[in-house]
Order: C-alpha cells, then structure tokens, then sequence
C-alpha cells in the first residue's frame, strides 16, 4: 500500500552552470523557476503509479560542463570571409556556441542534451548587424553552397532550426531587435524580426515616451513562448497568440516583409489590400526560413486599453461537448470575439482546479449542488480587450451563451490565475524531467464538424499507453472552427521508443481529420505527413517555389520537407 504523503524533491533552485548542457536545455529565463507543487505530485503519482523513489532526481540533470571538441566543417578561407562580412567580434567558431545555437526546445532535443549527445551541429554562428550584412552573406553562402540556418530566439519546437547538413547559423536577436519606424496615422510599426517579444510589446505600450505617440499600443500577439521568442520566428513559423481570438494570428498582423533569398531580395508593400495578383506576401507566410531570412516586417498595433477595460469571467460548463458547443456560439454571435478564450476538457479541468488551487471541498460541494459533476465538467476562462463598452458587451453576451449551457459563472479568478502565470508553465519542463518524466506537447487545427472526432480518437490512443495522462484544451477561435492542444506525461527510458510514441499521436491527429499543426509549425518534425496533408499538387508549388528562391537548397535545408 502507497504512503499518501508525497516525497518533496530536492529542485534545481539555481541558475544552471556556465558552459553546462543544462544552460542549453533549460527553457527560458537562466534563473526562472516553476517547481511542480505538492498537489500535482500527487496527481502525478496518482496518475502515473509513481511511488516516491520515482521522485527523487536522476543523474542526467546536464550539469556538466561541455568539454567536447568538434571540428569546423568549413575551409578557413571561407570563415575568413565570412568573418569579413560580418566582422570578427560577430563571428564564433567556439564549440559551447556553435552547440547553443544548434537546438531548440523540443523535448527529444533536451533529452539529447541530457546525454551529450549532440549530433551534427552549425560550423559557424554568425550575429549580423544589419540587412546588407545578411544580404552579403546569403550572395557569398549561395555561391559556395553553404548551408544558412536563421536562429531567433530558440523556441522552436518542431526541429525547425536543426542544422542538418552542417553550415552557417544567422543569430538575429543579438542586434536585428528594434523598431525602425513607428506610423502612427498608419497604426503600423517596421520591426527589424530579431526583436523579442517583451521589448516589443514594452515599447509600444510606452510608444508616447519612446515615440511622441498620442497614445499607447500593444502588438496583440502573445504565445507562450512570448518571452524568448522573436517577430519573425512569429511570421514565418504561422505562430498564434494566446489573445488571438481578437487580434488574429501572427500573419493575420503583418501587412508587409523583406525577405533576403539567394535570387535576391523581396520587399512587399503594406496597403492594407490590393487587387494586384496573387499576394507575394503569402508565399512567406510560415516559410520557415525555407525560401530566405526575413529581415524586417510592418506589423499592425492595436491601442493599449489596460486596466478597468480589460474584462475577466471564468465558467464551469457541465461536459466538455456543451463547453464546445457554447465556444462555437460565442465565435459566431457576430458581436466581437473574446481575445482569450480557453475551454478544457474533463482531464485538464481536473488539472487545472489542482494547478490554481479551485480543488477545495466548499467550491466542489457547490459544483455538485449545481449538477457539475467532478469527471465531466469543464473549465473556461476568458478575456474581453477593447474600449471599455465593446469589451463589456463581449462579457455580456458570453455570460448569456454560458448561461444557456447551464455554466456556473465563477468570476474572473482563475482567468486572473491562468494569466499571472501563463509564461511561466513552460518552466515546468526541466523539473519534470529531472524526474525521468517526459512531458510534451502537440496541436492541431479542427473545423467545429469533426473536433469531437479527433479529440476522442487522439486521447484514445494515447490512454491506450499504460500510466499517461493526457489533457487537452482549445485556446484559438475562428468562426469556422478551432484548435485542440494536447498535453501528455508519461515514462520512457529509451528515446527511441518515445518519439515513436510522439510521431504515432501526429499520425492519429491527420488521420482522424487534424492538420500536422496549428501555431507551432512544421520543421522538420512534421515534414513526413505534410505532403499526406497537403497533396502532391500543394507540395509541387512550395517546391517550385523552393528551386526559384533557393536554387541551391542552401536556405534551412530539409524543413517543410524542401
């Protein structure tokens, strides 16, 4: 019989050691931290039938420091020259460098990292100055066939920045990270696209003191990722925002780019519309790097109304199905959208009551005098943006809808909870690794006709491997359907077998009517259903297109499938 008190273990309280495998690994902030509370270890070995020795840290926390040497794959001539174009304080050959901006963030890559193993990494890392410097470079790379990688803030979860064939990483938020110009009348901003999503925002919010604006801005889009990740890697990766349902997904935001490619360089014009032909504009749009480096981009912002105008409401609908049902009336009620909205299932519900600390006897007492039964009800918490009477009658009418469902209103408490923290719950990563835990994730776009379909049939299988817990939500609205989001934990000891678990979810997500992915791209990860996606005519274009721009399949060699 299993002692009820749950073993507390020693976290990682400290940044990790210069140099280390873990300074890599680790997501986010060097000394940021988000340990897993009492509450969902218990859950956690409720679920996974852990006992409290399977909670105690393992050996491969990356704490070593990275003494391995990899030769460059380059002619010292050719980093001469590079080094010419770019400048010497600009360029690194250094190892730890070189393996840094290599990986991104998924957990296979982290689990190599645990390891040290590194695989084939970038022989050079470059952090170019300005667009001319890039320019120079791609000319000189194209030339002689040398591979280009465009690294913004490492957060790609898809194997999408993974140098494969060796070559040059382009690292544009060390200096490609401000605002060029801000057009008021216009409600536009050009960006350089190495600019992180903080300093972003920030400058927009204080866009009066920064820019003698008359008033505030936002740029609307927040992924998780939202702190470490750039503009750019918000475009060509097609990324969503947590506020989308108001303000639109990444490309939804961007009227214009300049796009540097071995055939030359793009720059699209940023009319709001033009009846001039196919958009040029769309070609770029979740490239991911494939075609050539975007350099800068004209970003639509929208005004910064906090405060009293920001509106909070949180529900719990009886079941998951009339949670869905409500969501669907809501986005096509024609009086605005939300900006957040996200609704749970019966799984993250549970979850969620034990992450914000809802789960209290008193709270479940009332849930159950109204019919809210613990195993079917779902959460919904949600946001209203805009001026002050629009986002009140958003609240209105959502309360209406919810109400018809039968939803218990619960104030705007746990949406208040849910976005305190909605940066930090990546953090939870490392300690659930440290572990030996794997906790991951993937997503997928649906029409309201087949959501339940895909829904069931993904979590089905994936409950069909012993002592995982699996949740899922939809956060991303449209009229015509939404996103589902898959979280998973679950034990593995060979890598192996778990990324054939992992790509086995994928493969059930497009068979059972998903796409490959909603926000977070396609990389390399996702390249073997994207043709099954698309079709072979669909892929033929990104082809054509591939051999027009890049001749020479220098450009992120590999991703999309190209």
């Amino acid at each position: 019989m299993k002692d009820n008190t749950t073993y507390q273990p020693e976290w990682i309280n400290y940044p990790p050691p210069p140099g280390s495998y873990r300074s890599i690994f680790k997501y986010g902030d060097p000394a940021g931290f988000k340990h897993p509370s009492k509450q969902m270890l218990d859950l956690l070995k409720k679920e996974l039938d852990l006992t409290d020795e399977d909670l105690r840290l393992k050996n491969n926390l990356g704490l070593d420091i990275i003494k391995a040497d990899y030769p460059v794959g380059l002619t010292r001539k050719q980093v001469q020259d590079i080094t010419k174009i770019i400048g010497t304080d600009n360029v690194s050959i250094g190892t730890y460098e070189r393996i840094k901006y290599s990986f991104g963030k998924t957990l296979e890559e982290a689990w190599q990292l645990r390891n040290k193993k590194t695989g084939l990494i970038t022989d050079l890392v470059v952090h170019p100055a300005s667009k001319e410097q890039i320019a120079d470079l791609v000319a000189y790379c194209n030339e002689n066939k040398i591979p280009i990688y465009t690294y913004g803030g490492g957060t790609s979860v898809t194997l999408g920045i993974r140098p494969v064939k060796g070559g040059v990483t382009v690292v544009l938020s060390t200096h490609m990270n401000r605002i060029v110009e801000l057009n008021e009348k216009n409600q536009t901003v050009r960006v350089q696209a190495g600019m992180l999503g903080p300093d972003f925002e920030h400058q927009l919010n204080y866009a009066p003191a920064y820019y003698g604006t008359k008033s505030a801005y936002t740029c609307g889009h927040f992924p998780q990722s939202f702190e470490y990740s750039t503009v750019g890697g918000w475009f060509v990766t097609l990324g969503s925002g947590q506020d989308s349902s108001y303000y639109g997904d990444a490309a939804d935001n961007v009227l214009a780019v300049e796009v540097i490619t071995p055939a030359g360089t793009i720059k699209t014009i940023d009319f709001p519309a033009a009846a001039t032909g196919p958009d040029i504009l769309d070609i770029f749009k979740g490239s991911e790097g494939a075609f050539g480096i975007v350099v800068e981009l004209v970003w639509k912002i929208h005004k910064y109304m906090p405060g009293r105008n920001r509106q909070y409401f949180s529900f719990i609908f009886p079941s998951w199905e009339t949670a869905v049902e409500a969501t669907r009336e809501i986005s096509q009620g024609e009086f605005g959208m939300p900006s957040v909205m996200r609704i749970s299932d019966q799984d993250e519900t549970k979850f969620a009551f034990n992450l914000y600390g809802i789960d209290k006897p008193v709270i479940n007492k009332l849930l159950l005098l109204k019919g809210l039964t613990a195993g079917n009800r779902s959460l919904f918490i949600g946001t209203a943006n805009g001026h002050k009477s629009f986002a009140r009658n958003i609240k209105k009418q959502v309360k209406r809808i919810a109400k018809k469902y039968k939803a218990l209103y619960i104030t705007g408490y746990p949406t208040r909870k849910w976005e305190k923290g909605r940066f930090e719950d990546p953090y939870l990563r490392e300690d659930v690794m440290d572990l030996g835990l794997q906790i991951d994730t993937l997503e997928t776009s649906v029409r309201w006709d087949n959501i339940f379909e895909v829904h069931k049939r993904v979590k089905d299988f994936v409950k069909r491997h012993p002592h995982t817990l699996v949740m899922s939500h939809a956060s991303h609205f449209y009229k015509n359907g939404t996103n589902l989001y898959f979280i998973f934990i679950t034990k593995f000891d060979n890598i192996d077998k778990y990324i054939q678990f992992h790509r086995s979810i994928i493969d059930i997500i497009v068979k059972s009517g998903g796409s490959p992915s909603h926000h977070h791209g396609i990389g390399r990860m996702m390249t073997p259903w994207l043709e099954q996606y698309l079709g072979t005519e669909q892929m033929n274009v990104l082809r054509a297109l591939k051999k027009h721009f890049d001749p020479n399949n220098i450009m992120n060699p590999g991703v999309l499938g190209l």
